[in-house]
């Protein structure tokens, strides 16, 4: 799965696509190469992206610092730049967490 890579300064880079406005957030499973992620945030005034990189913080329980979006402000695929957890512990816990 190429949803994650490792960029040259040990960052990862995560894709991802976004549902918003959905009934609750939360990961839904793969879609076209990218990690789907519901988040019950309209995609209005920045909430979406908001909300996606708040969850995505808690999920991988790291500060909310540690996560820049990279690409993708106003699209449903985006990239996100993830400091201090490497590609093979965001595949893991990613995969473990979705629906069989």
């Amino acid at each position: 799965m190429s949803f994650v890579s490792q960029l040259p300064d040990d960052r990862s880079l995560l894709t991802v696509f976004v549902q918003p406005r959905a009934s609750r957030t939360a990961l839904v499973g793969i879609h076209d190469q990218a990690v789907k992620v519901a988040v019950t945030a309209p995609p209005v005034d920045d909430a979406a992206n908001k909300a996606l990189l708040a969850f995505m913080a808690s999920f991988f329980k790291i500060g909310r610092q540690r996560i820049l979006l990279h690409q993708g402000h106003q699209s449903r695929r985006k990239q996100l730049i993830i400091a201090g957890v490497s590609p093979e512990i965001i595949r893991e816990r990613i995969l473990a967490e979705l629906p069989p």
